[in-house]
């Protein structure tokens, strides 16, 4: 069985930027590999076969991989809080995933009310739980070329909205700092406050794109 595997971005070239400043290319580049690889590891746990071998890469190394582990750890945190909210995404905004416009401007509303209040990275990984989330809804009801149109217009975001933020901090690792307690049972504040909101953006934005139905 075939599943979205994780992408050649992955690739030397890319994981080497982590060397010196990357460039917004890069830095969309990066946050678009790092999205396949986060809804690969949610199909795979949803048990959602995928059939594009093209995918099937091997297993990157470097920085970018210890920042993909991050990532979906801190997804794992998330979704153990509030364990139904990235769930059935949208069922919860009563979307159709026969269009690709539809999903496109649900994911994009989405994703500008995570970010009205300002940029956290626990607002960044709820914005890629909510991509693998949608992405396994797409799989599920037979749209998987909708996957591709997510990861495209989740690296669009990022290029428009949060590189200036990102290379203020210095790119992607410096999300690794977030990890500071191994202990399951302490959650980070930040963490509880983007799932705690997220449901006020689910229903903001479902308001927003009712007059479209």
């Amino acid at each position: 069985m075939e599943v979205l595997r994780r992408s050649s971005v992955f690739a030397a070239e890319v994981m080497e930027v982590f060397d010196r400043s990357p460039t917004d290319k890069e830095l969309v580049s990066q946050a678009k590999a790092l999205c396949r690889d986060y809804i690969n590891s949610r199909l795979i746990r949803a048990g959602v076969s995928w059939s594009k071998p093209e995918y099937n890469v091997p297993v990157p190394g470097g920085k970018l991989a210890e920042v993909s582990t991050i990532l979906l750890r801190l997804g794992d945190e998330l979704e153990y809080i509030r364990p139904n909210v990235y769930r059935n995404i949208a069922r919860q905004l009563n979307i159709s995933l026969h269009s690709e416009t539809v999903v496109t401007d649900a994911f994009l509303a989405v994703a500008a009310q995570i970010f009205t209040a300002g940029i956290t990275w626990g607002k960044v990984v709820s914005l890629y739980a909510v991509a693998a989330g949608l992405a396994v809804d797409c799989v599920r009801h037979a749209q998987p070329a909708m996957v591709h149109t997510i990861v495209d217009c989740l690296g669009e975001f990022v290029r428009k909205t949060l590189v200036t933020w990102l290379k203020r901090r210095g790119g992607w690792a410096d999300i690794t700092k977030c990890v500071v307690n191994t202990d399951p049972s302490l959650r980070s504040h930040w963490l509880v406050a983007a799932v705690c909101s997220f449901g006020h953006f689910l229903k903001a934005v479902f308001f927003v794109l009712l007059p479209e139905r």
